[in-house]
């Protein structure tokens, strides 16, 4: 599914940021990039749909080349990569609805996404998704009423929209509390087994990642330095990855809650304005 050969970004200063990153991740696998900061996870995630440039290497999404397209054959190939960002990047004077549907902006044409026109499927599809991550009645709010974990929900209901192969995630839970992290990345997760999705998910939270995560990729000054199951991440290989800790202590052994966050009673949405005739 997504491949690295031979990456490497190195700024002006001459520092490198990933240097020779070797990397394979198949469909449906989530994996977790783990590592101090300054590692190079987020570099490594934005180089993957070049929001980030590479300065050398190449990145394969199945059989196509990302680093040798074009800047109309890279538009298409984003398409296939759905991001989630760490601080949400949702229009905020948008309603939920509309900031989901902008994810299909790489799909309709310009005057139908200027007017936000959209087709009746795609408005269809939407739905589905906001009930899918438990937010089917908020359709009508403006992105600034939500709490940080009902944003994060609409950040993958629109990545989802684009019916991707591979999730980039950027950091998902930075902003959240313990217990809505645990929720976001159960969803996550839960949302890739069912569309065998592939996924690399840029996270702080060792525990989490060994929570959730299928494999376990550890950074460290751009190089890969673990990569492997959450029950090979042993106290010596945390070392090698951040330093000397005592990590026994920082690992609390808590479980993830089972039931989701409560819901606001629905009211009926407002979206015909959105449907294109």
């Amino acid at each position: 599914m997504l491949r690295l050969d031979q990456v490497v970004k190195e700024y002006k200063t001459g520092d490198r940021a990933l240097n020779g990153i070797d990397l394979q991740v198949p469909q449906g696998q989530v994996l977790a990039l783990i590592g101090p900061s300054g590692a190079g996870k987020s570099t490594l995630i934005r180089c993957v749909n070049r929001l980030v440039e590479p300065t050398s290497g190449a990145v394969y999404l199945g059989d196509q080349e990302i680093t040798s397209l074009g800047s109309s054959g890279l538009r298409r190939a984003r398409r296939r990569m759905g991001m989630i960002f760490q601080e949400y990047a949702l229009v905020e004077r948008l309603t939920v609805m509309e900031n989901v549907l902008s994810g299909r902006l790489g799909y309709v044409g310009f005057w139908r996404s200027y007017f936000r026109r959209f087709p009746r499927e795609d408005v269809a599809e939407a739905f589905r998704l906001l009930s899918r991550v438990g937010l089917d009645n908020m359709v009508d709010k403006r992105a600034d009423e939500l709490s940080g974990g009902q944003r994060q929900r609409v950040g993958i209901a629109r990545a989802l929209i684009q019916n991707p192969e591979l999730l980039l995630v950027d950091e998902p839970t930075a902003s959240l509390d313990p217990k809505t992290s645990r929720q976001i990345m159960r969803l996550i997760c839960e949302l890739c087994r069912e569309r065998t999705l592939a996924a690399v998910v840029n996270i702080h939270d060792v525990p989490l990642a060994r929570m959730f995560a299928e494999r376990i990729v550890g950074l460290r000054q751009g190089v890969i330095v673990y990569d492997g199951t959450p029950e090979g991440l042993s106290n010596q290989v945390l070392t090698e990855i951040y330093g000397v800790e005592d990590w026994d202590a920082s690992d609390t052994g808590e479980t993830a809650p089972s039931k989701p966050d409560p819901t606001r009673p629905k009211s009926k949405p407002d979206v015909e304005h959105l449907v294109g005739m």
